[in-house]
């Protein structure tokens, strides 16, 4: 006779989710539930209406000043991933330029050592500083650059990027480990402590509380003069570099004059497409009074808040 299952036995946890609970230097960050992993699909239809719309997206968008652009793709991406945004953004005047390391394959010293060269080598042609957009761990990448070439970098514009919260909260772990050849048991993750300080340039944050990949606290720029965090309300984590609203926000972004940077400030229909304060702890609400005699006797009650 098949053994019975003693239904009081706990379910052992996973081994990231070992690991993720013993890294107690790091808040404790969910990653992404199966349902909005499985709900990424939706990136297929954000890519065609990115393409769909192209053009009169375009006559909307602010133009280019001609600045250099380089764009970094997302774990497991390479270059072909970029092409429509690259295509994008060259038709509004910018030249654009991709990473050029083939697929990303985890964040490596040697592939970091060889973007500050591609760097160098954009901005000694064009004689002026270089915005960086990468996705997902691109978006580290760019980060990465700006910490430490920041005299080359004129802004970062990271799209679902995993800067800050837990270094694990994300259900593309597994990914991650069989494309760089790592396992997180052997990674030095204090590395990730000093990826959490801003780079000395404006940077945009954007990010989607439906991202199916990385859990969004993860992508939240702290308060600064120079930094902020919009949520692309709907958007999926894949399709961050093809949705019509995601390519005219990094357009618009780009847009902003090199000394004069000012985060960005939704307008009409733009509310219902971006957050500016979606990251932010909602308000309490204050009851409002009744009325003496009655706020009187509220008052009065033991451990009542004046």
């Amino acid at each position: 006779m098949p053994r019975a299952k003693n239904p009081s036995r706990p379910k052992r946890p996973s081994r990231m989710t070992r690991l993720r609970a013993s890294m107690t230097q790091f808040p404790d960050i969910e990653p992404p539930s199966p349902w909005l992993l499985a709900f990424e699909q939706r990136a297929f239809w954000e890519f065609w209406a990115g393409l769909t719309f192209f053009k009169p997206l375009q006559a909307i968008t602010p133009r280019g000043d001609g600045h250099p652009v380089l764009v970094i793709p997302g774990l497991g991406a390479s270059d072909i991933s970029t092409i429509l945004l690259r295509r994008f953004l060259d038709d509004l005047g910018y030249v654009t330029y991709p990473w050029g390391l083939g697929r990303n394959k985890g964040l490596k010293d040697e592939d970091l050592a060889l973007m500050h060269q591609r760097m160098k080598a954009v901005f000694d042609e064009h004689g002026q500083k270089v915005s960086v957009i990468g996705q997902s761990l691109g978006g580290v990448f760019a980060r990465e650059i700006a910490r430490h070439d920041p005299a080359l970098v004129r802004q970062v514009i990271t799209l679902g990027s995993p800067f800050t919260g837990h270094p694990l909260a994300s259900t593309g772990t597994h990914l991650y480990e069989w494309l760089s050849g790592d396992r997180f048991e052997d990674l030095d993750f204090n590395r990730h402590l000093e990826m959490r300080v801003k780079p000395p340039v404006p940077t945009t944050s954007i990010f989607s509380k439906l991202d199916g990949v990385v859990a969004w606290p993860c992508s939240i720029e702290e308060g600064r003069p120079d930094g902020e965090s919009i949520n692309l309300r709907g958007g999926s984590h894949i399709g961050m570099f093809s949705s019509p609203n995601a390519l005219y926000l990094i357009a618009e972004r780009l847009a902003q004059p090199e000394n004069d940077w000012k985060p960005f400030e939704p307008r009409g229909v733009q509310r219902l497409l971006y957050g500016t304060n979606d990251h932010l702890p909602a308000p309490k609400k204050v009851r409002a009074g009744r009325g003496w005699p009655f706020d009187a006797l509220r008052s009065a009650r033991p451990g009542a808040q004046a």
